[in-house]
């Protein structure tokens, strides 16, 4: 815990964010030099609800000040939320390993046989071939049957057609994250401080040349400020990775970043860069919840459907404990629904609407213990927005606006992907795991009843699958941008015009990799 660490520390690295990219990068680093790592959470070790598959809801939707979810509201309406656990994402997530397509990585200039390699290192601690049983089959089956060819069976590459993906739980139920990586490190060389906040990156002034990141401020639990500085040597660097939310955050508030918006925070400025906090975005996902007149499993994300020439993934998750913690979830934030987050009027949700949502999901739950959710998710995306402060805090949200279906491209990628769902929920391989006399339109109807987010719901949505995508949507948690490769950094991820400091992790992506992207950003780290 970072209340016992001293005053000072000096180290030749110094990796801000113990989260998916940043445990097998320190990992890697360990072994010819000395790294500390800065996390601001707590650890995964020890609690149930983040190593039991069974608890991924629980996680997700606890809001308590410490928890490993720190829950935000995009100014779009969406709630989402951001790990504040060491292994970051990959603690709280529905635990879908799957690599990215082969032109992700030539796109991004990488070295393909070291990206190979990359993956294996990751996989031979963390990944696994799921069990699939009777849900996650006829979901399978289904999406054959609908013409989503060929089948691939079991494979962690991204391929066209269905397949089962890799996952980070074991066949006990439980998971294994990025801080698992740190399984490689060299233990000698290398300290992880918990609970330690970075507050701004220090930067030296030197006259002809560009700033260089020398170390770094940070506080504990009991907010005590404290120091780490970089031994003297040209090769040793401050590493961000803090996430798409968090690195253009400590970014700006160490003094990089648009200079208006910095001024307009009191913030000295190191480097005028407008392009930091931009390019923010987040694949929207759409989903049915879909009850069953007969017990399944607990499973969340195994199968994959890329369906060809379309620009949408269709995944699932079954179970009692997930699609009830799931339900319950949105219940949380039920005093946020009353009013609209951006313009405070009256929200759509009425407390009468929540409360009849609610019950809905519960009958269904109570009644018949069974069900799950099937969903879509666009590729890519299009549309995106931007990150802004909001107060000095590293402890504080920063705003963030994702413009979900900007571009009519998403849009349509949206309803492709409501398509094939209903066309999956009406395949015979699919009939048994459903109610008959529950029709899809049922289905529709109940989900724009639930408090899914802030935005409003409009009449024609329940006929319209165009409107049902956009009244409807929620985040799949891939968002993505804010440092980005070309604009931010380059293609080595060194922060441009300044010195000593890199960003690595998924706010430097101009898309999402793959159909998940915890095994890239992983291999990406390594």
């Amino acid at each position: 815990d970072a209340t016992v660490a001293p005053p000072v520390v000096y180290f030749d690295y110094i990796i801000i964010g113990g989260g998916t990219a940043g445990c097998p990068l320190a990992a890697t680093l360990s072994q010819n030099a000395t790294v500390l790592v800065l996390e601001r959470g707590g650890s995964p070790y020890g609690d149930s609800n983040i190593t039991n598959v069974g608890n991924f809801g629980s996680t997700i939707s606890d809001t308590s000040p410490h928890s490993a979810s720190q829950i935000f509201i995009s100014e779009d309406g969406v709630y989402n939320t951001r790990a504040r656990v060491l292994g970051g994402g990959s603690a709280i997530n529905a635990g879908f390993y799957s690599r990215a397509e082969p032109e992700f990585a030539r796109d991004a200039g990488w070295d393909e046989d070291l990206v190979r390699r990359s993956y294996d290192w990751v996989e031979s601690k963390v990944a696994f071939e799921p069990p699939v049983r009777q849900w996650q089959s006829a979901v399978r089956d289904g999406l054959v049957e609908i013409g989503v060819l060929p089948y691939n069976g079991f494979t962690y590459d991204h391929v066209q057609g269905t397949k089962i993906g890799g996952t980070i739980f074991d066949d006990q139920g439980r998971r294994h994250t990025a801080a698992d990586l740190l399984g490689y490190a060299n233990h000698r060389t290398i300290k992880v401080y918990l609970h330690a906040t970075v507050s701004r990156i220090l930067f030296t002034r030197r006259r002809w040349a560009n700033p260089r990141a020398y170390g770094v401020v940070f506080e504990d639990a009991l907010g005590i400020k404290k120091r780490a500085f970089l031994r003297p040597h040209p090769q040793n660097e401050v590493i961000l990775t803090a996430g798409a939310l968090g690195s253009p955050q400590l970014m700006m508030l160490s003094g990089i970043g648009p200079a208006l918006h910095l001024k307009s925070h009191g913030i000295h400025l190191v480097l005028d860069q407008p392009n930091v906090g931009q390019g923010m975005a987040d694949n929207p996902m759409n989903l049915l919840y879909v009850p069953s007149p007969v017990p399944v499993e607990i499973s969340l994300i195994q199968v994959v459907g890329i369906p060809p020439g379309q620009n949408t993934y269709i995944e699932t998750a079954s179970g009692l404990s997930f699609a009830y913690s799931w339900a319950q979830g949105f219940a949380l934030f039920h005093p946020l629904c009353f009013f609209s987050f951006q313009s405070g009027k009256p929200s759509s949700l009425t407390a009468e609407t929540m409360a009849k949502a609610i019950d809905t999901v519960h009958a269904y739950a109570n009644t018949s213990l069974k069900g799950g959710v099937i969903l879509e998710k666009v590729k890519g995306p299009l549309s995106s927005g931007d990150l802004k402060l909001r107060s000095r805090s590293p402890r504080d949200n920063p705003s963030v606006t994702f413009n979900y279906f900007k571009d009519p491209q998403d849009l349509r990628g949206c309803v492709e992907g409501m398509r094939s769902i209903v066309n999956m929920i009406n395949s015979p391989s699919f009939a048994r795991l459903r109610y008959a006399n529950l029709p899809v339109q049922a289905l529709v109807d109940l989900m724009l009843n639930l408090p899914v987010n802030l935005r409003p719901r409009h009449v024609s949505s329940s006929i319209s699958l165009e409107q049902f995508c956009i009244d409807t949507v929620m985040t799949i948690w891939h968002y993505h941008g804010g440092c980005q490769v070309g604009k931010v950094v380059d293609r080595d991820y060194r922060v441009v015009g300044v010195d000593g400091l890199r960003v690595i992790d998924g706010s430097t992506f101009l898309k999402s990799p793959g159909t998940n992207p915890q095994a890239t950003v992983m291999m990406l780290g390594r």
